[in-house]
């Protein structure tokens, strides 16, 4: 679920998807209207499908944060007008009539990867994301980490200049403040040559990360630079995981994964071994999205596979 669209799947523990549906996001400012509507579009889903109800374990819920997982609240988002303190995991269950687990959505995507997409395999895997803000996921030994209040994995309030540019949390020099999608673009805007390819491709538009690069793909100097920049933080970012925690995964996914190996991967892997200690160069793999444009199924697929092995536990 995100502030615009819902994608709803139903799929099994092997990871195949065996139906699934897009929506806008029902902001009616009742959350619990929505929630109906919503578990409406799930039975409707399995019904066209002929997949009997009877057969679904369990259901998972990838949600923008912050929430409170054990009580299964979504505490204040943002984007979703009245869905304060909504309960989330409480009425699906009532509804559904099988058990609900939620996670915030950086949570999911690493377990999505973990099981089914770029981690495959590994026990310690490190998921990022730079899509309006960076987001993370962090499992280390087969497990998710969720800290206090799942406020694990925040990396992108990792300092990297003490006293840099302002973040959107309130604080300076965050790695979200230099490779976030939605900080980006307003560098964008003040910074864009007119007669830049970025400009051209963004043809009167405000100039997105997207549109540089489509233009580095062209080789235009603006945007290589913008992307040297963006690939020097984001491996600042890294270089500080990889010491703290040490994963042999990190999949990058939105801007990364879109830009590529040429532009993107490979330079952020010279410039991350370039900084960190050979033990855990050798060590470290880093990756672009494995899921792809079906990140969103399988992260909620994910979350519903842990609830119905909680359940089953």
């Amino acid at each position: 679920m995100g502030g615009t669209k819902v994608a709803l799947a139903l799929g099994n523990a092997a990871g195949e998807l065996l139906a699934r549906d897009i929506f806008p996001t029902p902001q009616s400012g009742d959350s619990g209207r929505d929630l109906d509507h919503i578990a409406k579009r799930a039975r409707s889903l399995a019904e066209r499908h002929e997949i009997a109800w009877r057969r679904i374990e369990a259901a998972g819920v990838s949600l923008p944060g912050p929430l409170d997982r054990e009580a299964g609240i979504l505490l204040n988002p943002p984007n979703l007008a009245g869905w304060a303190n909504a309960p989330v995991g409480r009425q699906l269950e009532s509804l559904l009539g099988v058990p609900v687990g939620i996670e915030n959505d950086a949570n999911a995507a690493v377990l999505a990867e973990w099981r089914f997409g770029a981690g495959q395999g590994a026990n310690d895997v490190v998921y990022l994301t730079m899509s309006t803000g960076v987001g993370g996921g962090i499992v280390l030994g087969g497990r998710l980490q969720r800290g206090i209040q799942s406020s694990a994995g925040e990396v992108g309030h990792l300092p990297i200049e003490w006293d840099g540019e302002c973040c959107a949390c309130g604080m300076k020099g965050c790695l979200e403040a230099y490779i976030g999608g939605a900080a980006w673009s307003r560098r964008l805007a003040e910074q864009t040559p007119a007669d830049s390819g970025v400009a051209r491709f963004a043809a009167g538009a405000a100039p997105t990360p997207e549109h540089v690069v489509a233009a580095a793909r062209e080789g235009d100097a603006f945007a290589l630079g913008e992307l040297d920049r963006f690939n020097h933080y984001l491996a600042w970012g890294i270089v500080q995981l990889g010491f703290v925690l040490a994963p042999e995964v990190v999949v990058l996914g939105t801007i990364p994964s879109a830009a590529g190996e040429a532009l993107c991967l490979e330079p952020v892997r010279a410039k991350v071994r370039e900084r960190l200690w050979p033990a855990l160069q050798d060590t470290l793999r880093i990756e672009a999205s494995g899921c792809g444009d079906r990140l969103p199924d399988y992260a909620g697929l994910s979350v519903a596979i842990a609830t119905a092995q909680e359940a089953a536990d």
